[in-house]
């Protein structure tokens, strides 16, 4: 089980977060075309290094926190508020 530490609560069981998905892939802009969308939605890269993830906060203080977690030991390396 992954223990989170939320800057706000401290450290939490991962029971009490969401996974929010992928932070470190940017949204289209507003004129962009499909294609470029459903690069956005469909496609992504599947890492086995440091990764940087959205995590919500359910079960405290549900505040959104980025994560940087290693894909293959799953350490978390830093925590941080959007």
């Amino acid at each position: 089980m992954l223990r989170i530490p939320c800057p706000w609560c401290g450290v939490r069981d991962e029971t009490e977060f969401r996974y929010r998905g992928d932070a470190s892939v940017a949204r289209p802009g507003e004129h962009a075309d499909a294609a470029a969308f459903a690069e956005f939605v469909y496609s992504r890269r599947n890492p086995s290094d440091w990764h940087r993830e959205w995590w919500l906060h359910v079960g405290g203080c549900r505040r959104l926190i980025a994560v940087e977690r290693h894909a293959t030991t799953h350490a978390i390396r830093a925590v941080a508020p959007p």
